[in-house]
Order: structure tokens, then sequence, then C-alpha cells
């Protein structure tokens, strides 16, 4: 069939529109896109995140090597050189930006903004400000000296109460739980692969899982503590409020994306670590063949 000039005019136009369109469209989403890349960036920044992944490899080498030298079975010296090991491994740079890339990815442009309007209330700003303060190493040392008097002093009142709700909806102990496993069962294969002469992984794996139920119980009483600690200066009805924000849907999403992304690179370097970590203790030796 033979095409008249009117047709292929009309063709063209119509191929220029498509191309206009499709122009406007990939404009457009690279708008959204960098208009959330934005948000998920202000919510970093604005919330608790941005300062408490700032101090994460200084609270990740000390809580080694604090924890070390109390089972009284490790060398100080021994203890403060891992804790290096562990702190080096980490970057709060490279964990913020992939908190934010995994924002981006797992939040919409309104969840975002939700999230960041309520950091930006009064509450949330007080909020950000106590969870910053309780996070540091320092504060650890202070949450561990008074955890016997606050859980004495809040026995059986409605802030003790409270607890059970706000740790089921921050999922604080859940997650500390199952990056401590983690990070174990991780260590574990890197001691493992290097090791003839101690249990195998499977061993250890198993013995690490036993110990899940009892991990829990000790995890729950320092976050408790941390709890009492942190919020001890808000009201009932200032905590409420957070949990009620925690519960939303934009709240819920944040949090669950926060706390996996989290994980995820805490368990990243996990593997570097161990291997530093064996040829430090059993520097020249390998596993049999």
């Amino acid at each position: 069939m033979r095409v008249s000039p009117k047709t292929n005019s009309s063709c063209l136009i119509q191929l220029q529109s498509l191309g206009a369109l499709l122009v406007f469209m990939f404009a457009s989403l690279a708008q959204a896109q960098s208009q959330s890349s934005t948000l998920s960036e202000s919510v970093v920044r604005v919330s608790p995140l941005g300062e408490i992944i700032a101090q994460y490899p200084a609270m990740m080498s000390q809580g080694i090597r604090e924890g070390l030298k109390q089972t009284g079975q490790v060398d100080p010296l021994i203890a403060d050189t891992i804790g290096g090991i562990v702190g080096r491994a980490f970057s709060s740079a490279d964990i913020r930006r992939q908190v934010i890339v995994d924002l981006d990815e797992g939040l919409n442009e309104s969840q975002l903004q939700s999230v960041l309007d309520w950091y930006e209330t009064p509450l949330g700003e007080r909020i950000t400000q106590a969870e910053v303060a309780a996070s540091s190493p320092a504060a650890w040392q202070e949450i561990e000296s008074k955890a016997s008097s606050l859980m004495e002093k809040y026995k059986g009142t409605q802030r003790a109460d409270l607890f059970a709700h706000f740790d089921r909806v921050s999922r604080a102990t859940e997650s500390t739980v199952d990056t401590a496993v983690a990070v174990q069962l991780g260590l574990a294969s890197a001691m493992s692969a290097f090791n003839s002469q101690g249990p195998t992984y499977e061993q250890m794996k198993a013995e690490i899982e036993n110990q899940r139920f009892m991990l829990r119980g000790v995890v729950e009483q320092q976050v408790y503590a941390a709890y009492l600690y942190t919020y001890e200066q808000f009201s009932i009805q200032e905590l409420q409020q957070y949990i009620d924000f925690l519960e939303t849907d934009a709240g819920s999403d944040y949090n669950c994306v926060v706390t996996n992304s989290i994980q995820q690179a805490i368990l990243e370097p996990v593997d570097s670590i161990g291997s530093q970590l064996v040829r430090l203790l059993n520097p020249g030796g390998s596993r049999a063949q």
C-alpha cells in the first residue's frame, strides 16, 4: 500500500509527540527519584540515624573490647587489638549510603515525607536528641551502672508495662539478637576454616543456636535498661505518641528497612574480621585438608 505524504506527516508528528512524552516521563521519573533520594537523606540527617551511624565503628569496637575483657579469658592487650580490628572494618559513610539507598527502595515519597515530618516535630526532635545521647559508648557504661536502680525504681509502673509494646514495635530485642547470632555464625565460619583442632562449623552453629534463647533474655534486659534510661524524661503520653508513630505504615516500614539495612551493613565485614582474628590468634595455622 502506498503511504501518502499526509500519512507520513501524521506518523512523524505522532512519533515526535511520543518521543516528547517519553522524554517527559523519564525526566519526571528522574525528578521523582531525585526527590525521593533527597527525602531519604533528610530523614537520615533529621532522625537519630545520622548521628548513630556516625558512631557505629566506635560503638562496635568498644562493645567487642569490653565484652572480651569482661569474660576474663582474653588478655586485655588482645582485646584492645581485636577491638581495633573491628572498628576499622566498619565505615560509617558506607553504612549511611546503604541506608539511604534502602530507604529509597523500601519507602515511597509519601512515607518518607511522613517520617521526616514526625521527626521535625518538637517531640521527634527530643526523641532524636535522647536516642543519640544514649547511643554513645560513654552512655553504655552509665546505663549499665544504673540498670538495677532504674529497674527497681520503675518496677510495676505503667512505664515498665509499656516496654513490651515498645520493644515489639521497635524490634529492638529481636533485631539485636538476630544480628548477634549472625555475627557469631560468621565468625564461627571463619574460625572453623582455619582451625583444624577446634570444633567444626556445624558444631559451633548448633551451640550458637542453642544459646539463642539465653541470649535473648540477656539482650532483652539490656534493651529494657536502655529504654528506661533513654526515655526517662518523657511522659507516658509522649512515649505512647512515639509508639503510635512506629505503628503507622510509614513508621513501621521505616523501622523495618533501617534495622535490616544496618544489620546487613554489620554482617558484610564479618568474613574479613574473622580472617584477621584467625591470623592474629593462630598465626601460620591452617586447617588440615
